[in-house]
């Protein structure tokens, strides 16, 4: 180990000892609350007054400080010896930046930081000072280059911000961003700037950092996990500073294992195949029969007890091949009376008997699900719309709705972008509109029950860009609803599992690109054992 790295190990474990140092926590397998602006500034205010002067600001730069050193300590030293580059903006996001750069300087890490702009705030003033009296390297002007720099911070704007950016700030942003895209390392503190923290969209016309890493501060933000925001933050950690939000009502939760656990079916061995439900698959209209297939082997696979097919279209197959016990069967001769659970609308088509078999499916006491040509059909028949909700009344419990975008702008009577301009809006307007557990699809999918219940689930990625893995995915929560696992915890589990087998396949290299939906059911058939049931049978 070189002096340097030394030098960063003994300072990464003095920045952990100091009193107050908060925890770093990588949250993607906690269901952590996911607090919004106003809500992060009310903790903030609360906690000052029982702190002395700069308390939040020290203890978020040194929690940035200490996640850098770890980084660096484990970096080749060749990485870790060169310098650590800061954009500081004009607010405390600057002081922050301010804060972290002291840390690493005088743990002898060579650091340097652009202030096109003074910072004004009182607590980035105090920043400022200390980080002059520590000879801090500061510049008014980036380099030509990044290419002689390790990390670089941003630490332009943080949360609140209310316009685009531009100027300077907007080249900055540009520029960090490309070395994001090619070999750097990028921390951005709080959130990246030009994000907005609530909804995950870029804010205004500008550009916005996109980052590898970012650091986030109080607690976790919504738009740090659905929309453009998980391109954009990377890979995430909250320091939460010494807030306690536990008290805090969370309106939105990072969707994990623990919120749907407990209502999954136990396997007992005195168990059989009616214990685990039947599910009917309906849809497959005349040329889009592999759907249907394609979600009924999903719910085989996870764990449904029996499974009908049932197809509107006159090329239906006599049987499935690869999976025998599938049971296929003409739509208008299926015996819906007798399932524990339908999903209905892969591949269903539009025509007057798709209306027909969704009407009669609304009639149904068991547990629904509605996708694809389903939605369409109750996007654009107010009498069926107003079915959904009623229907939930009549059975007591809620339909589970599983739009992409464009489908959720249909039954909103609105465009997509309006959608995607907040997702967390739609997601509750959706589950309020049609009393409805809600799976609004895309990146961070959006779970919202009409209880006001939201969860942002931070599993999937760009595999899941393919056609079928929507149809999987109405399979799995399909046959979860069969198991009798409530529609809210139902929905959870599905997308959870569903994305969890996307980044498994892609991590062993069979993804993203080429990734297809039949090749996710079997491995949520593994990760469901092995998560849930193998502890059991391995005792």
């Amino acid at each position: 180990m070189s002096a340097s790295h030394d030098r960063i190990a003994m300072t990464h474990a003095s920045l952990s000892s100091l009193a107050g140092q908060p925890v770093l926590v990588h949250p993607h397998d906690r269901a952590v609350p996911l607090l919004s602006v106003e809500q992060l500034r009310d903790a903030e205010v609360a906690a000052q007054p029982a702190l002395p002067a700069h308390t939040l600001m020290a203890r978020a730069g040194a929690a940035a400080a200490h996640f850098l050193l770890e980084q660096l300590a484990h970096a080749p030293s060749s990485a870790s010896d060169k310098p650590v580059w800061f954009a500081a903006g004009p607010g405390n996001n600057g002081g922050d930046a301010l804060v972290v750069a002291t840390e690493l300087h005088r743990a002898g890490v060579a650091v340097e930081v652009c202030m096109p702009v003074e910072v004004k705030a009182d607590d980035a003033r105090w920043a400022l000072a200390e980080a002059r009296a520590a000879g801090v390297p500061i510049a008014s002007a980036a380099p030509a280059s990044f290419d002689g720099y390790g990390w670089l911070v941003d630490g332009m704007f943080g949360i609140g911000l209310a316009r685009g950016l531009d100027g300077m700030f907007g080249e900055f942003a540009e520029r960090i961003s490309a070395r994001a895209r090619s070999h750097g390392h990028v921390l951005a503190l709080d959130v990246p700037s030009g994000l907005d923290s609530d909804t995950g969209n870029v804010v205004g016309d500008g550009p916005a950092v996109r980052a590898t890493h970012t650091i986030t501060f109080i607690a976790a933000k919504p738009g740090l996990y659905t929309g453009v925001g998980r391109d954009y933050a990377g890979a995430v950690a909250v320091a939460p500073i010494g807030i306690d939000t536990e008290g805090t009502p969370a309106a939105v939760r990072l969707n994990a294992p623990s919120m749907f656990a407990a209502g999954l079916p136990a396997r007992d061995f005195a168990t059989h195949k009616g214990t685990f439900g039947t599910l009917a698959v309906v849809g497959g209209d005349t040329g889009m029969c592999g759907a249907p297939i394609l979600a009924a082997r999903a719910a085989l696979l996870t764990g449904a007890g029996k499974v009908h097919v049932g197809f509107l279209g006159s090329d239906a197959p006599p049987y499935d091949a690869p999976h025998p016990e599938l049971m296929l069967h003409a739509a208008a001769r299926l015996g819906l009376g007798a399932m524990d659970a339908v999903a209905a609308g892969c591949g269903m088509g539009g025509s007057a008997s798709a209306r027909q078999l969704v009407d009669a499916i609304l009639r149904l006491r068991a547990p629904v699900l509605l996708d694809a040509d389903a939605l369409n059909l109750v996007a654009r028949d107010e009498a069926l719309a107003a079915h959904v909700a009623q229907s939930a009344a009549a059975r007591g419990a809620p339909c589970v709705l599983t739009p992409h975008p464009l489908e959720a702008a249909r039954l909103l009577a609105c465009d997509t972008a309006a959608v995607q301009r907040d997702r967390l809006a739609a997601a509750r307007a959706l589950a309020t509109r049609y009393a409805a557990v809600v799976v609004l699809k895309g990146s961070g999918t959006v779970i919202a029950s009409p209880d006001r219940r939201v969860a942002i689930n931070p599993t999937g990625n760009a595999g899941l860009a393919t056609g079928g893995t929507g149809d999987a995915l109405g399979g799995m929560i399909g046959a979860l609803l069969a198991q009798r696992v409530p529609p809210y915890e139902a929905a959870l589990a599905g997308v959870y599992l569903h994305g969890l087998a996307a980044d498994t396949l892609c991590a062993q290299g069979d993804g993203p690109a080429g990734l297809t939906a039949g090749e996710l059911a079997p491995m949520v058939r593994k990760l469901m054992n092995r998560l849930f049931y193998a502890p059991n049978y391995n005792a």
